[in-house]
């Protein structure tokens, strides 16, 4: 047996135009900033993480290399998809449909203001 190289998984970058503005999306969602900070003249890095968890959304600027407007591939948990559902529509976001499969977890997909495509994943018992 190989010795496993990697851990976990410690942050997904996902590009956005304006840095502050996706903070304040995904705050008012429940992530918390944890790291926040110019590593150096016109490069802020900016982490935020749910509660519990050990991996970390980080916000980078978007740029002519690294455009906004991607599928992240991110999925996100929630204990009541219906309820987030209907959260993120009141917020204004480009929400799609509530899947409802009988052989898979209720699940939707969200665009951010910068049309970054998220995934949202019922977790628990239907």
């Amino acid at each position: 047996m190989t010795t496993p190289i990697f851990g976990s998984v410690l942050t997904v970058a996902v590009p956005v135009t304006d840095q502050d503005a996706a903070k304040a999306l995904f705050e008012s969602l429940g992530l918390k900033t944890t790291f926040d900070r110019e590593l150096q003249p016109g490069f802020r890095w900016l982490e935020l993480s749910l509660p519990g968890g050990a991996t970390t959304l980080s916000l980078v600027k978007s740029g002519s290399e690294l455009p906004a407007g991607i599928d992240t591939g991110v999925r996100l948990a929630t204990p009541d998809a219906r309820a987030a559902h209907a959260t993120l529509t009141e917020l204004g976001l480009a929400v799609g449909e509530l899947l409802a499969w009988e052989t898979a977890p209720l699940m939707f997909s969200f665009r951010d203001p910068d049309g970054n495509r998220f995934y949202v994943t019922e977790t628990g018992a239907r």
